[in-house]
């Protein structure tokens, strides 16, 4: 190689790539090997990458000219633009935008690496100095606490409304109001949206007002009509629950018809990250049929449990939409098909303490699970205000009608076996004493030979 070495003068040939060192020959016939068998020219010898060998600057100009005309045109997103750089998306994630839109019957649609990230992005491009939102007091904690958090950050405000209220959700919409917030079905009371008075209060008194729905909990298969389709603007969901369904993956999405919001959304994502990574994309996307089906499946064994609890001697209440008591039944059997995995519960004259106890025996049957999501293969359960509001002071809690609540997120268990679980609980927990507790989960430790931490 000597000769390609002067500085003074070079030979007129390329560098002949057999001259070359070992370790140079090596890597690169290792990855041109692995572009031959895969027909992509990923820049590793046995796996996608973050990125691919792009054969020079055209293939470059023509992405950069693909996302000005996205922006231009105003049809579509650039998040489905071919994989250039993994931060702005990869062939699993445009699997999976496709899947989505085809779910949500949206024109744009991104994947975020959390349901968080996916509000995170949506709040950032909507909320501005001088805006105010509306947000539906019982949207996910975290979700209150972010749009609160980035209110005060940006110098907007934020209005919280009681679910199902809609006079105090219209008085509370202003010719500011940029952003209203609202999930369907909500955690963990499960309450309903009736979406259609929703929008048509932001079109009477917030024309440019974007509504935007969490449905996690809910899934685009719960409705008759899709989100967008009814009028909302944006849809955010999280992965992690429904549409992964097997507790493998974490992820979110945002799905709109405004393509001028989406791109914005998209360019925050090229600056700061955010993007779902190709193997969780390609994971839920592979699954979402199975998924379907198994979400189909809890949502069953939910009604037929929240039906047992509903008629047993020592439960208050029960929370889920297939309750003839429930607060929006008339608008669920109007707007919804598909009822949720998801329900909670509270036992009569029972405290926060007593509550979280009966969760702890309740997971002492083996088969419910203490874990802190929902809609995987086991059955998970959980006390509300240890899990999600532990550091809310009790009287807040209570207000907000979240006290005492054992929360069941339904598995693929049999109906039959979870119910047999959840009787003996009730008719026995009271001799089950916080000793024998912790004897119970050494014992289990021991036999499941779990390492600590």
């Amino acid at each position: 190689m000597t000769a390609w070495l002067d500085p003074a003068g070079c030979p007129a040939e390329r560098p002949p790539i057999d001259r070359m060192a070992g370790a140079t020959r090596e890597l690169h016939a290792a990855i041109d090997a692995h572009a031959r068998a895969t027909g992509v020219a990923w820049l590793h010898p046995s796996a996608r990458t973050i990125q691919r060998d792009l054969l020079g600057s055209p293939n470059v100009v023509a992405w950069q000219e693909a996302k000005a005309s996205f922006l231009i045109a105003g049809d579509g997103a650039w998040s489905e633009l071919p994989h250039l750089y993994a931060r702005y998306g990869t062939p699993g994630t445009a699997q999976l935008i496709g899947a989505l839109r085809g779910l949500e019957g949206a024109r744009c649609a991104i994947a975020t690496d959390s349901g968080m990230q996916a509000v995170a992005l949506v709040a950032d491009v909507l909320l501005a100095a001088g805006g105010h939102a509306v947000v539906m007091r019982q949207v996910y904690n975290k979700t209150r606490t972010f749009l609160e958090w980035s209110a005060r950050r940006v110098g907007a405000t934020v209005t919280l409304v009681d679910d199902g209220d809609l006079a105090g959700f219209a008085a509370a919409l202003t010719p500011a109001t940029t952003l209203v917030f609202a999930e369907t079905y909500t955690n963990p009371l499960l309450r309903a949206q009736d979406v259609p008075a929703l929008v048509a209060a932001i079109r009477a008194r917030a024309p440019a007002a974007k509504l935007v729905i969490d449905s996690t909990i809910a899934t685009p298969w719960a409705f008759r009509t899709p989100l967008l389709a009814q009028g909302v603007q944006v849809v955010i969901g999280s992965l992690t629950k429904a549409l992964g369904g097997q507790d493998t993956a974490l992820g979110g999405y945002v799905a709109t018809d405004d393509a001028e919001l989406a791109n914005a959304v998209m360019d925050l994502v090229a600056m700061r990250g955010g993007i779902l990574d190709d193997a969780r994309a390609r994971l839920v996307a592979d699954g979402l049929a199975v998924a379907d089906t198994a979400h189909a499946r809890r949502c069953a064994t939910a009604t037929q449990v929240a039906a047992f609890l509903a008629r047993h001697p020592r439960v208050e209440q029960v929370n889920h939409p297939s309750r003839p008591d429930h607060p929006d039944a008339a608008v669920i059997a109007r707007d919804y098909l598909r009822l949720a995995s998801l329900l909670s519960f509270r036992v009569t004259g029972a405290d926060e303490a007593r509550t979280r106890h009966i969760a702890d025996v309740l997971v002492s049957c083996g088969i419910p699970r203490y874990a802190l999501s929902f809609d995987g293969l086991a059955t998970k359960v959980n006390h509300h205000k240890t899990v999600s509001e532990y550091f809310t002071p009790a009287d807040a809690v209570a207000r907000a009608g979240l006290d005492r609540l054992v929360r069941l997120g339904i598995g693929l268990e049999d109906a039959d076996d979870l119910i047999a679980c959840l009787n003996w609980t009730l008719h026995h927990e009271a001799r089950i004493s916080r000793d024998d507790l912790d004897a119970w989960r050494a014992a289990r430790s021991v036999d499941l030979a779990l390492r600590p931490g």
